[in-house]
């Protein structure tokens, strides 16, 4: 089954983004209509190649042609990604309402 993204997602599995401390913490992403389309299309040409790459489709040559475009849609699936602003965190939210300054 595909998964797919609505145009009118505004918001986004978390992904991780460091921090001050140097750990891992999850931010949420606010992603455009346009964005969300292209997440879309991207998934579905990705999870295409893969279906091919995994069932044999074709010689080997095209196996690894097929691979390498895989590796650059999930490449620039990424980066249209990463481009969509961070959203606050909860505890950011709360110290801008409170006005308190992050130490």
């Amino acid at each position: 089954m595909a998964a797919s993204i609505s145009p009118t997602l505004l918001f986004s599995t978390a992904a991780p983004a460091a921090s001050e401390e140097g750990t891992r913490i999850h931010r949420r992403r606010r992603i455009t209509p346009e964005a969300g389309r292209a997440l879309e299309k991207l998934g579905h040409a990705v999870e295409y190649l893969s279906a091919d790459f995994v069932h044999g489709v074709g010689s080997v040559s095209s196996q690894r042609e097929r691979l390498a475009a895989v590796r650059m849609l999930m490449q620039l699936n990424r980066e249209i990604y990463e481009e969509c602003p961070e959203l606050p965190t909860l505890k950011e939210r709360y110290r801008s309402l409170l006005g308190v300054r992050a130490t």
